[in-house]
């Protein structure tokens, strides 16, 4: 079980940096934004053009030194577009009002769906004046709350943030990991809840992909990730040495696979998952009934092209699956005989796609989208529909939980334009109450959100969400600001953001395209937008932006398109096919160069599943025909970009922003800015404290502002 949560001002004077290394560029100076007129100079940046040939065909790469990202020249080019993009944005004379406003927004009390554990509820906060989400335990809904994790005086700048990855089911244990800055790896930690301290047991900084308690505390299993080698299961005793710990399961996958372990809520069962990346899963059962080691893990799960995610209700096996079912049925393993064939199903497949479930209250409880909008279902272990839980309206439910045997589910709820709450169910009865709510000023009623459908380049019908003031004249004016994802079968579902809100707030249209290679509809829609289907996934966005402009709710000159990791390679995948169609684009954390992908350090070896390797002649020839980085022409005039991403990104390598930045700025003669935001703790796992993010959308706010000339 892992607890998540959800994340200057000062003129730059003009300077002249000078790199003394041989053969080094010099370094055009940052300067402010210009009030009307020619941009200054961004940095110039030195070529070296490497050539290679790969399956007979010759490539060149002009920036290839700006992989190396110690090296001196390295960092003084990024100092170089630090201050080239700091002295632009925080000149802006909108930039101020917007970081107040989002300070207002975002600067108020949050917390999470809280976990129980023998009557003790552990709660993620984040009160207004903390920077950081602190972890309270309260002794049932009427004791008193204190402070069990703060994370706050690990680091001076607040960089150093927790996950909490496990609470022991008798709510006497804690396992947690501490994070430096953004980046993936952690060190594993462990804390007595009763008495606020950290036991001695501690784990070095490494890859841990899950950590799951025994019921007692008394030890855990644990799953550590080598990038080369892959993952393997450990259990560790509480109170005996590291180097004791002895693997118990994951010998033979390699490191495109994910593997992890749960123990039962009853503590008498091991489950053992392997994901081969995201394309299909296996399940195996070991016993730990008497209580020791492990018996040996029985595959019951395996050798089928489907996904399955187990868990125990009790002693029985049940499980959410695609096999057989592109949009997910639940079903029961019998342990005993696994075949298939005779699996029995709980919740038959249906037209909507099945997004998770939750077993609580001894009961199921299936999540499912309904045109990418929540509901809730509660099925007997039968398969008996008892009926539904009620919703306060379309949007999103998000961090399920509860227990087996307990009558009380948890979760939380947002839309577009409704800030998030948490509500509190009684399993039995079906009826929820508000346990929390987030008191954010921002009047939803002015608004209005609304689900399009328009037609893709092969025609498949895509859905796409609208969110504007009521009363909006569609006369092709207004500024709009387009998201997309696509991949990794991640749904994208409606979720409320202070950067959305102050978006509505100006104005403007917030659209999100829920395009193929996510999970909406099921695993079809998903493999529709992996690997050489991914052009699918292009297509699909470029024709949600032409929607917008054909139906005059904007035009290319007051579009601008968002996203961030895969969605940053969607970015870099439009922007390059259909330059003209955008106006501004935010690109963060992004894929960008997908033929150098597979030789990068941290190239989350996984993802090759998903994009392709061009190491292999087959997938080379459909990653070559989109490949963001190698598409960039010269001469070209391109829309005004704006890059994030930061040192501690240990899972895309950055350096794909850093060459991406620097070819686009030699290629492009449209006059508009190429920039980075370039943070030296921040990766893809956070590491910002909120008043860094703050300041951070008040810069691509004003970014957006500035380019589609929003006053």
């Amino acid at each position: 079980m892992t607890i998540r949560p959800l994340i200057r001002g000062a003129d730059v004077a003009v300077l002249l940096l000078l790199v003394a290394a041989a053969g080094a560029p010099v370094l055009s100076a940052p300067q402010k934004a210009p009030a009307g007129g020619k941009l200054p100079p961004a940095p110039l940046t030195r070529r070296d053009d490497v050539k290679e040939t790969l399956h007979g065909v010759a490539i060149v790469d002009p920036y290839r030194w700006l992989e190396d990202q110690n090296a001196p020249e390295t960092r003084a080019w990024i100092e170089a577009q630090n201050k080239y993009s700091h002295g632009l944005l925080e000149a802006l004379p909108m930039r101020g009002a917007i970081r107040d406003r989002l300070t207002d927004l975002a600067r108020r009390d949050t917390q999470w769906a809280p976990t129980e554990r023998a009557g003790r509820l552990f709660t993620l906060k984040r009160r207004a004046g903390d920077d950081l989400p602190i972890l309270f335990i309260r002794d049932g809904r009427d004791g008193r709350e204190t402070i069990l994790l703060d994370p706050a005086p690990l680091s001076p700048d607040h960089t150093t943030s927790v996950s909490i990855e496990d609470v022991s089911m008798d709510g006497s244990t804690l396992a947690y990991g501490v994070r430096t800055g953004g980046e993936d790896e952690t060190e594993l930690r462990l804390r007595n809840t009763r008495t606020l301290q950290d036991l001695p047991d501690r784990l070095p900084r490494a890859l841990y992909r899950g950590v799951s308690l025994r019921p007692d505390g008394s030890g855990f299993y644990y799953a550590r990730q080598d990038r080369t080698t892959g993952i393997r299961i450990r259990y560790h005793a509480v109170g005996t040495p590291i180097e004791k710990d002895i693997e118990v399961f994951g010998a033979g996958f390699g490191p495109s696979d994910w593997v992890g372990a749960t123990v039962s809520e009853n503590g008498r069962h091991l489950l053992f998952s392997v994901s081969h990346g995201w394309a299909s899963s296996e399940v195996y059962v070991a016993s730990l009934d008497p209580p020791g080691a492990p018996g040996p893990a029985k595959p019951i799960v395996r050798g089928l092209d489907a996904h399955v995610q187990a868990a125990f209700a009790g002693d029985r096996l049940i499980a959410q699956t695609d096999w057989q079912a592109p949009t997910g049925r639940i079903v029961e393993i019998d342990p005993a005989d696994p075949d298939p064939a005779r699996w029995r199903t709980i919740v038959p497949a249906g037209p909507d796609a099945i997004e998770g479930m939750v077993l609580a209250g001894g009961r199921v409880i299936v999540h499912t989208l309904h045109d990418v909008a929540a509901r809730l279902d509660v099925f007997a272990l039968d398969g008996k529909r008892e009926g539904g839980i009620a919703l306060p309206g379309p949007g999103t439910v998000a961090n399920l939980s509860g227990r087996f045997d307990s009558d009380e589910l948890f979760f939380d709820f947002q839309s577009y334009t409704t800030p998030p709450s948490t509500l509190s169910t009684s399993v039995s009865s079906r009826t929820a109450a508000s346990y929390w709510k987030a008191a954010i000023p921002f009047e939803p009623d002015r608004y209005e959100t609304k689900q399009v459908w328009f037609a893709s380049k092969d025609g498949t019908r895509v859905p796409m969400f609208l969110v504007h003031r009521k009363g909006l004249a569609l006369d092709g004016r207004n500024p709009a600001l387009l998201y997309g994802y696509g991949g990794f079968a991640v749904s994208i579902t409606p979720s409320f953001s202070p950067t959305t809100a102050w978006w509505l707030e100006q104005g403007g249209v917030y659209a999100v395209a829920n395009i193929r290679g996510g999970s909406e509809f099921g695993e079809t829609w998903h493999k529709a937008g992996m690997l050489r289907n991914k052009q699918n996934v292009f297509d699909d966005f470029i024709a949600g932006a032409e929607w917008l402009i054909a139906n005059r709710y904007t035009s290319s000159e007051r579009l601008a398109i968002r996203g961030a990791s895969n969605g940053g390679l969607l970015m870099g995948a439009v922007m390059t096919q259909r330059p003209q169609l955008f106006r501004a684009v935010l690109c963060e954390f992004p894929d960008l160069d997908m033929l150098g992908f597979y030789r990068f350090p941290n190239n989350n070896p996984p993802a090759l599943l998903e994009y392709g390797d061009a190491s292999r002649k087959d997938q080379f020839e459909y990653l070559t025909a989109y490949s963001p980085y190698q598409k960039v022409k010269p001469g070209t005039p391109y829309p005004a970009v704006l890059f994030m991403t930061g040192d501690a990104d240990t899972r895309v390598p950055p350096l794909q922003a850093r060459k991406m930045t620097a070819r686009m700025q030699a290629a492009t003669t449209s006059g508009r800015p190429v920039l980075l935001l370039y943070d030296t703790k921040a990766g893809h796992a956070g590491g910002r404290p909120l008043g860094k993010v703050i300041e951070d959308q008040s810069l691509e706010m004003a970014f957006l502002a500035w380019q589609l000339g929003m006053k």
